[in-house]
């Protein structure tokens, strides 16, 4: 792309894809959050739970941080930093993520902090921007690691 302002344009879509994933996760609109993914998707989060990226669809997706969130009162994800690497209908893109979990506890211990960054690879499929890759990398995780099972 020869145009810098389409470039600008094109990588902000981009970018909205990525903001929505998290802001939708967060207000637990599963739709919207399928509607950020491809038909099929590397979905790799070994870094947190260990195993091996596997692909997937978006209703597995969605229906596995439905059931895994569930128990939480409040998420907040916060991403930023982004990188954005465009090559005709395909892109990389990269950001830092911070997600916070709160759910009030007995023990006073009402929340928990991941921090780490994303890799994501999207489509251009009829004009719009879908992520068809999406791993986590996981820094660090702060808080109480039993917060969804704590009374």
């Amino acid at each position: 792309m020869s145009d810098p302002v389409l470039l600008l344009l094109e990588k902000d879509r981009i970018i909205d894809v990525i903001n929505q994933l998290f802001i939708a996760t967060d207000k637990r609109d599963w739709p919207a959050v399928r509607r950020c993914f491809a038909e099929a998707v590397l979905f790799d989060m070994t870094s947190l739970t260990g195993g091996a990226p596997s692909r997937v669809t978006p209703d597995q997706i969605a229906a596995g941080w439905e059931e895994g969130l569930r128990p939480l009162e409040a998420v907040h994800h916060q991403a930023g930093n982004h990188r954005v690497d465009l090559r005709g209908d395909q892109a990389t893109a990269f950001c830092y993520g911070i997600a916070s979990h709160y759910r009030s506890t007995r023990s006073g211990r009402n929340t928990r902090v991941f921090v780490g960054s994303y890799d994501f690879h999207l489509l251009r499929v009829d004009g719009r921007w879908q992520i068809d890759s999406f791993r986590f990398n996981l820094k660090y995780i702060d808080g109480n690691a039993d917060l969804e099972r704590e009374q």
